[in-house]
């Protein structure tokens, strides 16, 4: 079976690499981009099954990305991290098709679970 692939889109280094080290460990093949050009680029290249998108990134911001990605496809689901207080984004990134938010510093198991949840909604793998 193939595995599920995830893509990590911050700015902030150690967030990346935190964040592919958890989902590594649950057997997610894991992508990084630092800004919203690279994480286009592994949209088109590799088809993630889910993004993990931080809302303020310089250059292009994650309501930007957030559209490009949903331009490419619709179907593929995001969720948005944000910083405390962006509730605005929160809502339009919401109408663009996000399917949830985790405000940081968010608690890696309640991520852990709802990146587990949505990679594996509707077909359930054996373990």
């Amino acid at each position: 079976m193939e595995k599920k692939k995830l893509l990590i889109v911050d700015d902030q280094n150690g967030i990346r690499v935190l964040l592919m080290e958890v989902f590594k460990s649950e057997g997610y093949e894991t992508f990084q981009a630092s800004n919203g050009k690279m994480a286009i680029e592994i949209v088109k290249r590799d088809s993630p099954d889910l993004v993990l998108l931080d809302m303020k990134i310089p250059g292009m911001d994650g309501l930007e990305i957030l559209k490009h990605i949903k331009m490419h496809d619709p179907t593929l689901n995001v969720i948005m991290m944000t910083a405390y207080g962006e509730l605005d984004m929160i809502k339009e990134a919401t109408d663009l098709g996000a399917l949830m938010h985790f405000t940081k510093p968010f608690d890696i198991d309640e991520l852990r679970a709802a990146v587990n949840f949505h990679l594996n909604a509707p077909s359930s793998s054996a373990s």
